[in-house]
Formats: structure tokens, C-alpha cells, sequence
């Protein structure tokens, strides 16, 4: 499988139909972490997954998905209603009772990858209001794919180009 995380763009539709437009055929999936600033029915959701964030007041969308795609189960979420400002313990907790290999949340602004027991835990960051080590960057996603030799992310950024020191390998 591979996907496309992306998360607290904050009323900037236009880098979503962008992100949409180059990869539409290349990925299997679109994620949104949240905070899109953008109500349900938007034309860019209709190909895209995405969770409610703390900015996002439109009760449809809902706080957490958990799809299958090809076999890989995710777990989405913004974070804010799971505490990721405290920590990843209730995220990941919710992750491993839907048995999914990656979880995805935004919240922070922050960038991050790691492995958690069997789970891949990412933050895209923000593609709008980047904050952290990687501010300097000016906005991130991630594209992550999965296959039998294990786990790959790599982080692009707003121009759309890969960021070479953010890639990141999880073998199986």
C-alpha cells in the first residue's frame, strides 16, 4: 500500500487540490489528520479520509477512521481528544484495539515517526503551520508505503519535493 498523510492545512484548500492533483493514480490513499478548516462536503474530501481536528466544527466529520487498504489497517485520528500533547499512550492504545499497523494523527504541527510495538506512529506535521525542529522547512507531508520488506516513509514538503534527511525505513 501507499498513501499520502497530510494534516492541519488550517483553510488552505488550495495545497490539498495540489497534493491531490500530482498523486491522484500514484497513491492508494489520501489521509487528513485534521484541522482542514473545511466542511464535510468539500469536493476534496470525496478522496480523501479525514478526522475532525479542534478547529474543525463541522459535526459529520468524524473523530477517528479506521480503514483496510490492501491489507494494511490504519488508525486516524487528530490527537487533541487522545491527549498527544501528553504523550502517545492512549493513541497507540487506540490503534491496537483496531489492530492497525499504522496510526496517523496531527495536532501538534510537529513532524514524527517511530515504532511502537508492532505500530508505525506518524505525524505528517503541518502543511501550513509548521512547528518544531522542522519548522524551517515551511510545511510537511509524508508518503508512506508498506510491503513485504517493511515500512518506508518519506517526508516531502510544501513545494512538493522530497526532504532527503526524512526518510525513514521500518523493516518488517
Amino acid at each position: 500500500m501507499k498513501c499520502l498523510v497530510v494534516s492541519d492545512s488550517h483553510g488552505d484548500r488550495d495545497v490539498l487540490v495540489r497534493l491531490l492533483d500530482k498523486y491522484r493514480g500514484q497513491v492508494d490513499a489520501f489521509f487528513h489528520c485534521g484541522d482542514s478548516e473545511l466542511p464535510h462536503d468539500d469536493a476534496v474530501f470525496q478522496e480523501m479520509f479525514t478526522v475532525q481536528g479542534n478547529m474543525d466544527f463541522d459535526a459529520v466529520i468524524p473523530n477517528e477512521v479506521n480503514p483496510t487498504i490492501d491489507e494494511v489497517t490504519v488508525y486516524m485520528t487528530h490527537g487533541h481528544l487522545v491527549g498527544v500533547n501528553m504523550g502517545l499512550d492512549h493513541l497507540l492504545a487506540n490503534a491496537e484495539v483496531h489492530n492497525a499497523k499504522l496510526a496517523f494523527f496531527g495536532h501538534t504541527h510537529q513532524l514524527g515517526v517511530e515504532r511502537r510495538g508492532g505500530v508505525i506512529v506518524l505525524n505528517p506535521g503541518s502543511i501550513t503551520y509548521p512547528r518544531g525542529e522542522f519548522a524551517r522547512i515551511g510545511g510537511t507531508y509524508a508518503i508512506v508505503t508498506t510491503s513485504a520488506a517493511g515500512i518506508d516513509v518519506q517526508y516531502y514538503d510544501r513545494q512538493l519535493q522530497a526532504v532527503p534527511e526524512l526518510k525513514f525505513h521500518f523493516a518488517d
